[in-house]
C-alpha cells in the first residue's frame, strides 16, 4: 500500500486502501503470503501436519487437496519453517543426549566417520520421572566433533540439567559447562526411551519420503520434534501453529529452492 492507514476489509479478508485502492490479500507479509489453493486449503494442510501421527508426503496433500505436488511441498516447508523451536524453553531435569545418521551406507565408512550423502543427526530428550519422553529436539551436524555438537546445548539444554550421554568423547568438552554424566550405551539399552525414538524418526523418514536434501533435513526434524512435544496438548497444537505462522515474515520460494 502507499502508507496510508485507511481501508476496507473484504470478504475474504484483504484489506483495500481507501486512497490509491491497492488490495493487500490477508496473508501478506506471513507465511501465507501467495498461497495458490486459497486459505481453507491451507489451513487443513497445517491442521494435518500439526496433528497426524501418521506420515504425510507432499504426493499425499497434492492429491487430497488436488494441488500440484510442488506447490503442496514448498507451502510444507513453510509450516515447517513455523514448526521451527523458538529455544526459549530449554530442557531441564533428566536429559539424554545421542547421535545418529540418516541415509544408506556408505560404501568403505564405518561408525561415526561416515561421508557422502549421510546426514548427521544430533537429538536430546526431556524424560519424565517414569522415563518416558516429554520433550525432543533435534539438529542436522556437520561433524561428531565437540564443535558440532555444542549448539544442540546451547539452543535446547538448560545448564541445570542432568545430562546423560554415551561415552564419546565429544561430549567430553562440553562436560565443562554442563553437568553430562558419560555411561556405556549397551547397544541403547541405557538410553531406550530415545533410542526408541530415534527408530520412529528413521521409520518415518524413511517411509514418508524417497530422499530427503541435506537443505531441508532439519525442517523435517523440526515437523517431527513439533508434534512430539505437543502431543498431549492436540486442543491447542492448530490454534499455535497458525498464530506462528500469521506471526512469522514471508518466505519466498528462493529461500526454500
Amino acid at each position: 500500500m502507499c502508507g496510508h492507514k485507511g481501508n476496507q476489509i473484504r470478504k475474504d479478508y484483504s484489506r483495500t486502501c481507501n486512497k490509491c485502492s491497492d488490495t493487500e490479500s490477508s496473508g501478506s507479509d506471513t507465511l501465507f503470503h501467495k498461497v495458490k489453493f486459497g486459505l481453507l486449503k491451507a489451513f487443513h494442510i497445517c491442521f494435518e501436519m500439526a496433528t497426524t501421527t501418521k506420515s504425510l508426503s507432499a504426493l499425499q496433500v497434492s492429491r487430497r487437496y488436488a494441488v500440484r505436488p510442488q506447490t503442496a511441498g514448498m507451502f510444507m516447508n513453510k509450516v515447517r519453517e513455523a514448526m521451527k523451536s523458538s529455544e526459549s524453553q530449554p530442557l531441564t531435569g533428566t536429559v539424554h543426549v545421542d547421535e545418529f545418521v540418516l541415509g544408506g551406507k556408505d560404501t568403505g565408512h564405518v561408525g561415526r566417520g561416515y561421508g557422502g550423502e549421510k546426514k548427521k543427526v544430533v537429538c536430546t530428550a526431556e524424560l519424565t520421572d517414569s522415563g518416558k519422553v516429554k520433550r525432543f529436539y533435534a539438529l542436522q551436524i556437520k561433524d561428531f566433533s565437540a564443535k558440532s555438537l555444542r549448539p544442540l546445548f546451547e539452543r535446547h539444554v538448560s545448564k541445570d540439567a542432568q545430562v546423560t550421554t554415551d561415552e564419546w568423547k565429544g561430549y567430553g568438552p562440553i562436560g565443562k559447562e554442563y553437568s553430562i554424566r558419560q555411561i556405556p550405551s549397551k547397544f541403547g539399552l541405557n538410553f531406550i526411551a530415545l533410542y526408541n525414538l530415534i527408530h520412529q524418526v528413521k521409520s518415518w523418514i524413511r517411509t514418508t519420503y524417497s530422499w530427503v536434501s541435506k537443505k531441508h533435513i532439519e525442517r523435517y526434524l523440526n515437523e517431527y520434534s513439533y508434534r512430539i512435544n505437543r502431543s498431549q496438548s492436540k486442543q491447542t497444537v492448530f490454534h499455535n501453529l497458525i498464530t506462528r505462522m500469521v506471526s512469522a515474515n514471508k518466505l519466498s520460494i528462493y529461500s526454500i529452492v
